[in-house]
């Protein structure tokens, strides 16, 4: 396992990206140093949504937002939202938070 740094969970990209990553299911099942090198910033985008091929519209768009949020290059159509339950929702709206009013995460310590 390797211990996310304090500096990424305070910074808006990351933190928008990790807080899905930690809170969706089909996101945390692939929040693994297969995905992601922590330590180079580097999240292997092309990786994810390969293994993301076979995922529901729901959890693909979770995917898709969590990369938009942390890269504007990755897109994301937003009315794709009416796919996803109201649980996954307020988690897409909490996520937005952090990305553009800069909400902070409230954890202690998150491993990958």
């Amino acid at each position: 396992m390797a211990k996310i740094p304090a500096h990424l969970l305070k910074d808006r990209y990351w933190g928008s990206l990790i807080y899905l990553f930690q809170n969706n299911w089909k996101l945390k099942s692939v929040f693994t140093t297969k995905y992601f090198e922590i330590e180079s910033g580097i999240v292997k985008i092309q990786a994810l949504k390969r293994n993301a091929s076979p995922w529901s519209q729901s959890e693909k768009f979770m995917l898709n937002l969590a990369l938009h949020l942390f890269n504007e290059n990755n897109k994301v159509n937003l009315s794709d939202m009416d796919y996803l339950d109201d649980n996954n929702k307020k988690l897409a709206f909490e996520a937005i938070a952090i990305r553009f009013y800069g909400r902070k995460l409230n954890v202690e310590e998150i491993t990958l």
